[in-house]
């Protein structure tokens, strides 16, 4: 029993300093390795990607189901926007919309107009008369 336990005590002193062995990247190493922290990141987005395929697949069919509709849209709604655009002038002019506790939005003028400046000069309506809202 004395034998094996020398033999034994023996062979670890032999394999002791293989084992010690640093395991570190040789400073010769080329710099281009990547670090824990990058393969990581690395693997973490590429199964973010690959779970995130199929839905990507169907946001994309989606989108060409929807895009004659939105082509059509905007044939419809570009001449109004266009007039809107052209009434409100320049979007710099204005502040950010509020909303009023009863719910109103407000959007307000950061410099007033000139108040002898009249807001419609195109509006000729008499007293009484009615307006087509």
């Amino acid at each position: 029993m004395r034998r094996l336990a020398l033999i034994t005590a023996a062979a670890l002193c032999l394999t002791a300093p293989a084992l010690a062995q640093d395991t570190e990247a040789e400073p010769d190493a080329p710099e281009n390795e990547r670090s824990l922290m990058e393969e990581g990141a690395r693997m973490f987005l590429e199964g973010i990607l690959r779970e995130m395929e199929p839905a990507l697949r169907d946001l994309e069919g989606m989108a060409g189901e929807i895009e004659p509709a939105l082509r059509d849209f905007a044939q419809e709604m570009g001449p109004a926007f266009a007039e809107l655009l052209g009434k409100v002038d320049d979007l710099s002019n204005y502040e950010m919309p509020e909303m009023l506790p009863n719910g109103d939005i407000i959007i307000r003028r950061k410099e007033p107009l000139d108040p002898e400046t009249p807001l419609d000069p195109e509006l000729d309506i008499e007293p009484g008369e009615e307006i087509e809202i």
